[in-house]
This record gives structure tokens, sequence and C-alpha cells, in this order.
């Protein structure tokens, strides 16, 4: 009764300082002590459908998981090492609208005029992506020469927390100008949301994670880097005494990869522990088999992030893949 009554106290004073509806306030409040995201991406679809939808949920309608491991070599600099644990390639928020049964429409011009156009003639709150890396925000409205957004802290476009939900999170207000701006590098690419027009296809989604994980991915000599077969390369070259391995690729130059291997793994375009415990969560509310064991390896993915003897490292990637392909096989023949 003591938390009903201080809930409400804290909607009539948004009333009274906004002048909105009890209704609009309580909304508002009720969004306000939602928890935390914990990838950006699911965070910031999970806000701007403002509906039932559990961040799990929408993660694992996106593909939720998979792997894609490169190290990219130019002379004259040290080699530069990625992995994405999250699904990939598939774009992640429409693949989550596709398989949540929910309308929408991606659109991009080159023409700021049409652009711009289009953000003042939205309907309700859209998505748009920003700078050459695609960061995806909220925009819930322009009002003059400012616009307001949803996810668009300074940031996001900086570099520190790319993808993940702890940076540059909430409502900001943002000169329009510079925000069309960061808009015109990513060609004013927006994704309009509509209503929902079906079921969620769960199924499909899950057999899609699956395919993606065993392979193939691309369909050409690349796919060696995707699912489980970049989780044997990774390792392998863990283990490489020789100049593909880790040891001498990055000597002199440790702390960077270290420090990378970091960030792959528990902040840039995933969630902690490699998005592993957001779809264990997705599976449980989905009532389907495997949380346990992503649940597992995500805890060894965080034990990976956290560095360790190459040859330490090594043996938790195999064991995390060897508790993933249980937990695939386990999907595929539910």
């Amino acid at each position: 009764m003591t938390e009903q009554r201080s809930f409400k106290r804290l909607v009539r004073a948004r009333m009274e300082r906004t002048g909105e509806s009890y209704t609009t306030a309580r909304r508002h409040v009720l969004k306000d002590a939602r928890p935390i995201g914990r990838m950006h991406d699911s965070w910031l679809l999970r806000e701007v459908l403002d509906d039932e939808w559990s961040e799990a949920m929408l993660a694992g309608l996106a593909g939720g998981i998979g792997f894609m491991y490169f190290v990219f070599e130019y002379k004259g600099h040290a080699p530069m090492m990625t992995i994405v644990a999250r699904h990939h390639p598939a774009p992640f928020i429409p693949t989550a609208l596709q398989h949540a049964g929910i309308a929408h429409e991606v659109t991009s011009t080159t023409s700021a005029r049409k652009a711009e156009q289009r953000l003042r003639a939205a309907d309700g709150p859209v998505i748009c992506l920003l700078g050459r890396e695609k960061h995806p925000v909220g925009v819930v409205g322009t009002d003059g020469d400012q616009v307001t957004v949803l996810g668009g802290g300074s940031s996001v476009l900086g570099g520190g927390g790319r993808g993940s939900a702890g940076t540059g999170r909430g409502t900001h207000v943002r000169p329009l100008a510079e925000f069309m701006a960061d808009w015109a590098a990513a060609k004013h690419e927006l994704i309009s949301i509509g209503e929902r027009t079906g079921e969620s296809d769960v199924a499909k989604a899950v057999r899609m994670t699956c395919e993606h994980l065993t392979g193939p991915v691309l369909g050409n000599n690349f796919d060696v880097n995707f699912g489980f077969s970049g989780m044997r390369k990774l390792a392998e070259q863990l283990r490489d005494k020789g100049k593909k391995g880790w040891t001498q690729r990055w000597a002199g130059h440790e702390s960077v990869v270290r420090q990378r291997l970091h960030d792959c793994l528990e902040v840039e375009y995933t969630a902690p522990g490699a998005t592993r415990p957001l779809y264990a969560e997705f599976l449980d509310e989905a009532g389907l088999p495997g949380a346990q064991e992503f649940t597992e390896s995500g805890r060894l993915w965080s034990e990976i992030a956290a560095n360790g003897d190459y040859d330490e490292l090594a043996r938790k990637v195999d064991e995390a893949r060897s508790v993933e392909e249980r937990a695939i096989r386990r999907l595929m023949s539910s």
C-alpha cells in the first residue's frame, strides 16, 4: 500500500510539472522505472514500442546471438581484431520487427531536404541510424530547430559503448542541424514502425539463430569466420605460437588486443556475456530448451573477456563452443 501511494505521488508530481494527463504521466513514470537495458538496440526497440515486449524477447526475435571473428592487418599498424557476438549479419532491429509481426518500413535518401520532411511528418517515434557505423537512435519528435532523441547521448558516436545500452541512454534534445549531419553519414536511413499485423514467429527466429551458428552464413570463403567455425578459429589462433597466433601477432600491443577482447564480448554490439545470458532469458520466456547452457556459456565468455593466459582462453573458448553446440542440438530437435 505504501509503495502504491508513493507511485501515485510520483505520477501526480509529473502531472504538475508537465501538464500531462494522469494516463500519460503514469505511462512515463512506469517507463522510467523499467529495468535498464543490456544491449542498446534491444533496449531502444523496447522503449520505442512501449508495450508488452520484453528486451529479452525482442533480442531473441532479432536472432539474439551469433559469432563473427576477423583480424584485419594493415601495413604500418598493429592488427585489428573484431568479434561480433550477437546475431549477424542480418540487420538487428528490422529482423526483430519482422519476426515480431510488426509492420515497418526502412527508407534512405541522400537528400537532406527529403529526409527532414520525413522526420517532421513521422506519425509517432521512428528509429534513425547515425554515423558511418549506423548507430540506431529513436526520434520522439522535432520542434523547430531541435530534435528529441531517445538513446542519443553525446557518447553515442564517440566509440565508447557502441551497441550497448550503458551509454547514450534516456531522452536528449539535440540541435537539428547537428543531428542531420550525423544522420547524413548513414544516408538518412530511417525505420518507421507500424501496427502489429500478426503473431510473432519465435520458431523462425530460433531456426535462423541455429542455422547461422552451425553455418554456412554467407555461402563463401568467409564462412570460416562465422558461428562455431569462427570460435574454432579463435581458439586455434590463441594457441598458435607462429605468425598467425596471438602471441606473435600482438607482440608489443598485448594490452590493446586484451582491451579489444573485453569490449567485443561485453560492450560493443552485444550485451554482457557475449549476449548469451540475455538469449537464455528469451528461451525461458519462450518455453524453449537451452537456457541453462547459454547461461553457462555466457559465464565463460565473461571469463574470456576478463582475460588470462592465451592457452587458458583457448580452452574456455572451446568449452563455451561445446556447451553452445549442445544447446543448439536441443533447440533443433525441439
